[in-house]
């Protein structure tokens, strides 16, 4: 863990829980892809940039999650670096507290106010500053949360973030987040069509072929969209009882961190399907219940 690896003439990864990416600008200083989950992510980077004599320019966080900025704080306090990332990326860097509110739905309990989800803040530049360095290309990708982005070096490397789990994390817990189901689908169809001699997804094994873990994305995700529909044509159920029944069928637990994160992605799916016409939602005896619209209560294979 925290090994670095050559990815491309000028790119590396610090090989870590979400992958910390390090790109050579053209004079010579570095900037990172991420900062890790925590302060000690930021000083295992560090560690390593001494290392090799390399001076810490930037920080470009791909998205706002815990583990993506959690380093940006001690980065700042001990380099000055600035941070760099989208609008509204920043907005939740800038005040943590809204990932596990949004993600919960209302003020976080204490068990989802842990460094998993709740970041140290930290001080961020748009990636439209004139100072965010311009060797780096920006690949929107959102989807996974609202304005994720991917990054291609000067070698050609693509930084992918969050854009695509692993198989084995898919095949643990079968619910991968999703915030927004329709852009994520597109940046998938976007992603397959990209060309790099390298790929690097923050929690997938780095390749030179992106297609078949697109693929398997995909199917996932279509296989828990048709599932969720599937349970509303038994139904009409709540959001809880759908819940309930994906991790009965699936052999999960549930846990604060998985009601919150696999929840959230639940609600987006619900809300996918009733704007696509597969389910509707109902009000009865001051519940709301979710029902599959008739001709989407059986799906095949399902």
């Amino acid at each position: 863990m925290y090994e670095l690896v050559q990815a491309g003439e000028r790119s590396w990864y610090i090989e870590s829980p979400a992958k910390i990416g390090i790109v050579q600008l053209n004079d010579g200083s570095v900037c990172l892809i991420d900062s890790g989950l925590d302060k000690e992510a930021g000083k295992r980077a560090l560690k390593i940039l001494d290392s090799r004599k390399w001076q810490l320019r930037a920080v470009v966080n791909t998205h706002s999650h815990a583990d993506h900025i959690g380093g940006n704080r001690l980065l700042q306090e001990r380099t000055s670096c600035p941070v760099f990332t989208t609008s509204i990326e920043g907005a939740f860097t800038f005040h943590p507290i809204l990932e596990p509110a949004l993600v919960y739905g209302g003020f976080p309990p204490a068990p989802l106010r842990s460094k998993f989800l709740l970041a140290q803040p930290s001080s961020v530049r748009e990636i439209t500053d004139p100072a965010f360095p311009r060797e780096l290309q920006v690949i929107p990708l959102p989807g996974h949360w609202f304005d994720m982005i991917g990054v291609r070096s000067p070698d050609g490397t693509v930084f992918l973030a969050d854009a695509l789990a692993s198989e084995a994390a898919l095949a643990k817990y079968r619910i991968a987040f999703i915030y927004d189901f329709g852009a994520y689908l597109s940046t998938l169809d976007e992603v397959e069509k990209l060309d790099a001699p390298c790929f690097v997804p923050s929690h997938a094994p780095a390749t030179a072929d992106i297609g078949p873990l697109v693929r398997v994305n995909r199917s996932a995700v279509t296989a828990l969209l048709d599932r969720i529909t599937a349970l509303c044509g038994v139904g009409p159920f709540g959001f809880e009882e759908i819940l309930q029944r994906l991790f009965d069928e699936f052999g999960l637990s549930l846990d604060f961190t998985q009601y919150a994160l696999a929840g959230s992605t639940v609600r987006s799916a619900l809300a996918f399907l009733a704007d696509a016409g597969r389910v509707e939602p109902l009000f009865r005896s001051n519940r709301l219940l979710w029902r599959a619209r008739p001709d989407q209560a059986s799906i095949p294979g399902v």
